[in-house]
Order: C-alpha cells, then sequence, then structure tokens
C-alpha cells in the first residue's frame, strides 16, 4: 500500500512539475510580447507627440488670429485635454493683452522655427520607416526593414518586433499596404497624398 500510495505522489508531482514549467514559460512568452506592445506603442506617441507640433507650427506660420493663443499653444507638448482649457480662457484676457499684439509675433516666430528644428533633427521609428518605403519599388519585410535602418542608423536600437507593430499601425491608418507571399508578409508604401500634404507644410514652416 505505501509503495503505491508512494508512487502515485510522485505522479502527481510530475505533473505538477510539468504544469508550472509550462505556466511559467507561457508567462514569460506573454512578458515579452507586452514589452514589444509597450515599446510600439511608446514609438507612437513620440510619433503623435511630434506631428502635434508640426501642426502648432503650421498654425502659427499660417497666422493666428490671437498671438496670445498661439503662444500657449507651443507650450504644451503631451495632452490635448490641458492646452483646450488655458483657450477658453484666453478670449476673455483679449483686451488686457490687445496692446501687446505686435510684440511677441517676432519672438513666437523664432521660438517655433527653432523647435521645429530640433524635433526635424530626431526622426521617428514611423518616419524612418515611412522614408524607406517610399524609396523602395519592391515590397520589403519586416526583418528586410530591420536590417536596413539598422545599418542607416546605427545609434539607434531597433528592434523587428517593434517595426512589424508600426507598420501594422501604418496599414491600419491606410499609409502602407500589407502582402502576403506564402508564409511571409510584405509591405509596401501607400499611393496617397501624403508628399503633396507634406509641401505646404514645408513651405509653412519657412514661412
Amino acid at each position: 500500500m505505501s509503495e503505491a500510495n508512494s508512487s502515485h505522489a510522485t505522479e502527481l508531482t510530475s505533473q505538477y512539475i510539468a504544469q508550472v514549467t509550462g505556466d511559467l514559460e507561457h508567462n514569460s512568452k506573454e512578458q515579452e510580447r507586452i514589452g514589444h506592445e509597450i515599446e510600439a506603442l511608446q514609438e507612437q506617441l513620440h510619433a503623435l507627440q511630434h506631428d502635434h507640433t508640426v501642426l502648432v507650427n503650421m498654425q502659427q506660420a499660417l497666422g493666428s488670429a490671437n498671438p496670445a493663443e498661439a503662444d500657449t499653444a507651443t507650450t504644451p507638448s503631451v495632452p490635448h485635454q490641458t492646452s483646450a482649457e488655458p483657450k477658453q480662457i484666453k478670449p476673455k484676457k483679449a483686451a488686457a493683452t490687445s496692446a501687446k499684439k505686435t510684440t511677441p509675433k517676432k519672438p513666437a516666430a523664432k521660438v517655433s522655427s527653432a523647435k521645429a528644428s530640433t524635433e526635424a533633427t530626431k526622426p521617428t521609428l514611423v518616419e524612418l520607416i515611412r522614408g524607406h518605403l517610399e524609396q523602395e519599388s519592391e515590397p520589403r519585410s519586416a526583418a528586410e526593414i530591420t536590417t536596413a535602418l539598422t545599418q542607416a542608423h546605427p545609434d539607434r536600437s531597433v528592434k523587428t518586433t517593434v517595426v512589424r507593430t508600426t507598420l501594422e499601425g501604418l496599414v491600419a491608418k491606410s499609409h502602407a499596404h500589407r502582402t502576403k507571399q506564402g508564409s511571409s508578409v510584405f509591405y509596401t508604401t501607400a499611393a496617397t497624398s501624403e508628399p503633396a500634404a507634406a509641401e505646404p507644410q514645408q513651405e509653412a514652416v519657412a514661412g
């Protein structure tokens, strides 16, 4: 009886060990997957912040109705909620700042142009991927794009998983196309009006 109980206990222990090992492996894979997703989301957040800065600069260059609003629009670089509150208060102070409308316009233009130049020197991963796809005439896989970006920008840490997630984000926004050949997935740039939209942006910042 004791031998039977001992063998049964040993069998249960082996099953528990196998289950725990499998759970640990699954847990590790989930941590790695979520970590890659967080990195991709951070890249997308940086891209959105960069787009926000460019749009603010374009708004200033095209001529804002109230320069005091343009000054406050350059300061918040993160959430839109914080930038929306001061804009509602500004019209009340418009009368008090009307005497200063002529002076703050030139310094604001200098600050915005300097900010735009510093941002332009640090392209985001989304911009690098889109630029690479526009230069390529044939579909490229995520691994090929990662290799090319790593060679072109050795100072940056480019991971295939992050590149693939970013590419899927571009496909969702119709900024890129995805094609499947066998078990491999390839990406190409979308034939949109993106270059045409970039021209007035450059003219606005330059102006």
